[in-house]
């Protein structure tokens, strides 16, 4: 998720918190890896059932929707709520 999160960054998250589109959330993909995406919009899974379509912020690395499809609501575990190490404006 650089340029938001690095490696490292420790995370503040609300697990059954309400998404909203923008904001970044720790899901479950099918093969079961755990990733911080940033959720875009409401979509439909495969099969039918509501679903987040995921992207991260660089779009040249990683997984995420494009590659899976659309995360239906219950792999989308949390809301991340702040970076809490290292804090925000400070150097690494």
């Amino acid at each position: 998720m650089t340029p938001t999160l690095r490696p490292g960054d420790l995370l503040l998250v609300r697990y059954a918190a309400p998404v909203r589109p923008g904001a970044l959330v720790l899901a479950c993909f099918p093969d079961g890896t755990l990733a911080v995406k940033r959720a875009v919009e409401r979509r439909t899974s495969r099969t039918g059932a509501p679903a987040w379509w995921l992207l991260s912020d660089n779009p040249a690395e990683g997984v995420d929707s494009r590659h899976r499809g659309a995360i239906t609501d219950d792999a989308v575990r949390a809301v991340v709520l702040a970076r809490v190490w290292p804090r925000p404006g400070r150097p690494r």
